[in-house]
């Protein structure tokens, strides 16, 4: 057996996002290992990271609809326990992580993938014209109860999913007016949310303020402990150049926060310029059209939507993150997929790439069963669909 024929064995699918992912994988190493100086946790995070694409992408992708019902009410479940457990980290809430094996792992990552597949479920299988309050009942109750979960601890996780889950229901067919409805709701819900917020403060420590206060600092400014950290990403995208300093030569790093994660697009302009940056921005949109292809070779409404629904919120939280960096944006705390260090954040980005190359290899819902899929298996779909209509 070749070395190509080796390849294709393992890493099936479609050959451009394998591509673009391992290549970002292992460019990863780079500035997270410049930034920390370890880099043993990381490498772990990859591996698992990377063991799950191979895994998932094994899967005939039409197990993916009902499965994300599951997955759905076990994040919410989780999410819940991480509001009750409380947890403040500077006086701030921080009620985003538990701790699985002595790791830290982030629900609302968990939430966003299972959320964005279920709803392109539930849109494929719609036959006829929806209905907006009939259709809270079937399609729109996970958006509000994740949305509600995430929203005290993170507002720019649940605005992307939020967005996420409203581009995805326009594409897969639901009427804008319901969709501008949905929006209206969501801005009334928010306004009251932050008032309650304000008038409570003990119940959300100080987070209503820190949004507040990152809002104010990027449009108004602020003082300089406001923005120290746009300053530092700011001065080491300037120090870059065009070529960079080189492979861990970027000084800023040293004093910039988060500078292997939220912050690591600064340390890569830094060492690697602006080569560097307009490589990796490229990378990203790369992927975005790779993703296209594979929705357009889909063999079923179900593969094309999940494909464009995890493809561009994959893409899309890149942007942000490299957006932040270069000052276009105010700060999220949204993670660069692939690249950052982090645990989760890598994690469900290569649950969500394993479904998206699950999709380029075919067997979706109109397909046969495969000659090596028994009765078994095909009784397993049909337990899935039942607890999905459940």
């Amino acid at each position: 057996m070749n070395p190509m024929e080796r390849f294709t064995t393992y890493f099936q699918g479609s050959t451009q996002i394998w591509m673009i992912t391992l290549l970002l994988a292992v460019f990863s190493f780079l500035p997270v290992f410049s930034a920390s100086s370890s880099i043993q946790m990381h490498a772990a995070h990859i591996c698992l990271g990377l063991i799950i694409a191979i895994g998932v992408h094994r899967v005939p992708y039409r197990f993916f609809g009902p499965l994300s019902a599951l997955l759905l009410w076990i994040s919410v479940g989780m999410l819940v326990f991480t509001i009750a457990q409380g947890q403040t980290i500077g006086g701030a809430n921080a009620a985003r992580w538990i701790y699985v094996f002595g790791m830290s792992f982030q629900p609302s990552a968990l939430a966003s993938v299972a959320l964005l597949v279920y709803l392109a479920r539930k849109l494929a299988k719609k036959e006829g014209p929806w209905e907006f309050y009939p259709s809270f009942r079937t399609l729109l109750w996970p958006i509000v109860v994740v949305c509600i979960l995430v929203l005290p601890a993170n507002f720019s996780t649940t605005a992307l999913i939020f967005l996420n889950s409203m581009i995805l229901l326009a594409i897969g067919g639901y009427p804008l007016k319901h969709i501008a409805k949905i929006f209206a709701a969501g801005v009334v819900f928010l306004v009251l949310f932050v008032n309650v917020a304000k008038a409570f403060p003990e119940a959300m420590p100080n987070r209503v303020d820190t949004w507040f206060q990152r809002i104010e600092t990027f449009f108004v400014g602020g003082d300089e402990d406001d923005n120290y950290q746009t300053t530092l990403a700011m001065t080491a995208i300037a120090e870059g150049g065009v070529k960079g300093m080189g492979p861990g030569r970027g000084l800023h790093k040293h004093f910039l926060p988060q500078n292997n994660s939220d912050f690591i697009y600064a340390t890569i302009v830094e060492e690697y310029g602006l080569l560097g940056g307009t490589t990796v921005l490229l990378m990203y949109l790369w992927f975005m059209l790779a993703s296209v292809r594979v929705a357009r070779r889909a063999h079923d409404l179900f593969g094309r939507l999940v494909v464009i629904a995890l493809s561009f919120s994959i893409s899309l939280q890149a942007m942000i993150n490299m957006a932040v960096a270069v000052h276009l944006f105010p700060v999220t705390g949204q993670t660069l997929p692939l690249v950052s260090a982090g645990g989760s954040s890598i994690w469900m980005t290569c649950l969500a790439i394993g479904i998206i190359l699950a999709v380029s290899r075919g067997r979706g819902d109109g397909e046969t069963m495969d000659a090596d899929m028994d009765a078994a298996n095909a009784a397993e779909l049909e337990s899935l669909n039942a607890l999905e209509d459940a």
